[in-house]
């Protein structure tokens, strides 16, 4: 058996944008069909709310304003509007890495470069990233598996800062093999912890439990095409031995590897749904370094 790739840069070619998305042929997602055994239908996403959502301080809070309603209906009588007959209309604002999100391949870069090793210079305020934006990602579905670390250790979340390491992922996964192109969703309990606080009005630890960098390289290896989790970066928080996202420049930068973060993983694990058909569709965002999405699983 011959060593596995240190990186995916040039794997499909020099210009290639999409990453492990490439993975998800046609035979991988019929495949996938195979995982759906109840056609129970599970939404992953949390709703984009101002309140009672994970935040990180530097991103603003999601923002429903009203565009048109009810007061409005005089702005109307040119397209035949008249008593009482009107419409109500929204504008949305949040930034793209807010709530439940997917990142691009753009959003994270090392030494000046991003996946591929496309210049990160080629990104500018105004036009976004000019390589491997959130549009390039298109939908995806393919067979999901869930690696329930915090059921494995039999507890509800796991302690603040933990970092999950290569065997708590193989002993979480329980004997299931990953296949290339699978989605891999990491439970750490984090978010059932974060909401219980919200309720309780208790101050959660700023440190949050999430994969280490060994881990990351378990799936890369196995060439997963996404890798999700219930907490704020995947990754465990402090970074693992220190290094400034480490998983995502594994992930990201070197494998193609797309990542979603708050991800709802409580009724999968609830019902011990452990391998199931994923699917995830970004907004097409051109330039965009991530899109907020509403993933879901059919059992």
């Amino acid at each position: 058996m011959s060593d596995p790739p240190t990186d995916n840069w040039g794997r499909w070619g020099d210009d290639d944008e999409a990453g492990a998305r490439n993975l998800l042929s046609p035979d991988v997602v019929l495949a996938a069909l195979g995982s759906c055994r109840t056609g129970r239908l599970y939404a992953l996403g949390s709703p984009i709310q101002r309140h009672g959502i994970p935040k990180v301080a530097y991103r603003p809070d999601p923002m429903r304003l009203t565009l048109l309603n009810q007061t409005d209906e005089k702005a109307l009588e040119a397209f035949g509007a008249t008593g009482g007959i009107g419409a109500v209309e929204d504008v949305v604002a949040f930034g793209s890495h807010t709530v439940t999100h997917i990142d691009a391949l753009s959003h994270i870069y090392a030494d000046g470069r991003i996946y591929n090793g496309f210049s990160i210079d080629e990104t500018t305020a105004l036009d976004g990233a000019g390589r491997c934006g959130i549009e390039k990602s298109g939908p995806m579905a393919t067979r999901g598996v869930l690696a329930d670390v915090a059921k494995a250790k039999g507890v509800a979340c796991l302690d603040p800062g933990y970092v999950v390491t290569g065997g708590d992922l193989e002993a979480a996964l329980d004997g299931v093999e990953l296949r290339a192109g699978d989605a891999v969703l990491v439970r750490t309990g984090w978010f059932e912890a974060f909401l219980a606080a919200e309720r309780s009005g208790e101050e959660l630890a700023p440190e949050q439990p999430g994969l280490g960098l060994e881990a990351a390289q378990l799936l890369a290896d196995a060439d997963v095409a996404i890798v999700g989790a219930d907490n704020t970066a995947v990754e465990a928080m402090p970074f693992d031995n220190g290094d400034f996202c480490t998983v995502h420049i594994e992930l990201l930068v070197r494998r193609g590897i797309y990542m979603i973060e708050h991800l709802r993983l409580d009724e999968l694990s609830r019902d011990g749904c452990r391998e199931f058909l994923f699917a995830v569709s970004p907004l097409p965002v051109v330039g965009a370094t991530a899109s907020p999405v509403n993933p879901f699983a059919i059992g």
